[in-house]
């Protein structure tokens, strides 16, 4: 049985932490929604309606959760995806974050930036609000307190945070606490290729605790779709950051491919989705049209193999 076994079955509903929210075991990341630097957005590769196609497909197969910030976009990702999910009318539970610039010297801040976020989604409230990053100079404890404002003033059935270390996401839980309010999960970049938070606690800390770990990037911008190769290369940004690891990848998708059709054609970012909830994790993959949002469904319904997991733990460990 595999690490997660007590907490979903892959056709139903997760916990979102102690919330009393539960989240389809797979939900959808918006950064690419509106972000021209990174994902080139408005440029040729995907429009509004190829997002909304995306946002359709998930929501008619069952999934009902999708993470949003403030700065994806500069705020366009909010606005695209509360327009989608006015349009469509289902009921959906939406993440966004908000960003601790320097610059934002007062908790009061926190909130200015959540009603922003707020008229940009076209919502009274929040589902889940998260601090997106650990930033200086303000310590754990100013922004932690600050969602507890978040909290009581109405605005966000649950508060989480992002990018947070072991040690900060405990810090984070116990002064969530002595508020009455649960920490309902932590963010953090989680695949294949970037296991750090397996092999620091994290993640084992966060189960004990029951505290969702939510993964982004769990295809590693791409990486693990297989549609990547040395004579297809990544572009843009992701080239600059990412290239490095496109030759020694290739021995890891060849794998991920072999699993994959043994079981029925699963492609290789299904069974690296796959991977993510077997660990215990709710991955939030990309979709920039309905191809790509059909393609991650498709980790869903089926579940690796403790003898699998081990193969891929194994074939990982030495680029991850």
């Amino acid at each position: 049985m595999t690490p997660d076994a007590e907490l979903a079955n892959l056709d139903g509903r997760v916990p979102l932490g102690k919330t009393g929210i539960t989240i389809s075991p797979l939900g959808i990341g918006t950064w690419q929604w509106g972000d021209r630097f990174t994902w080139d957005y408005g440029r040729g590769g995907f429009s509004d309606a190829d997002l909304q196609a995306s946002y359709q497909a998930c929501v008619t197969q069952g999934i009902n959760f999708f993470d949003t910030a403030e700065v994806y976009g500069r705020g366009q990702s909010e606005r695209l995806l509360g327009k989608f999910s006015r349009a469509d009318g289902r009921e959906v539970v939406i993440a966004t974050k908000f960003m601790p610039f320097p610059w934002r010297v007062s908790r009061s801040e926190l909130l200015k930036a959540l009603k922003g976020s707020l008229a940009r989604l076209g919502l009274p409230r929040v589902d889940l609000y998260q601090i997106h990053w650990p930033m200086p100079p303000h310590s754990t404890r100013f922004w932690v307190e600050a969602l507890g404002d978040a909290m009581q003033s109405g605005l966000a059935r649950a508060v989480g945070v992002s990018n947070y270390s072991r040690e900060q996401t405990l810090r984070a839980h116990d002064l969530l606490t002595r508020q009455g309010i649960p920490l309902a999960s932590n963010q953090v970049r989680f695949s294949l290729l970037d296991r750090k938070a397996e092999r620091n606690g994290l993640l084992q800390a966060c189960r004990e605790r029951g505290i969702t770990l939510i993964a982004y990037s769990p295809l590693a911008q791409g990486l693990l779709t297989g549609k990547y190769t040395l004579q297809q290369p990544l572009t843009g940004d992701r080239r600059r950051r990412l290239g490095r690891y496109l030759a020694p990848v290739q021995p890891l998708i060849t794998l991920l491919r072999s699993m994959g059709e043994a079981r029925d054609g699963k492609t290789p970012a299904q069974v690296a989705l796959n991977w993510v909830v077997a660990k215990g994790a709710v991955p939030i993959p990309g979709a920039k049209n309905a191809r790509q949002a059909q393609e991650n469904l498709g980790a869903l319904g089926w579940q690796l193999t403790q003898d699998e997991i081990a193969i891929l733990d194994q074939a990982s460990a030495d680029i991850s």
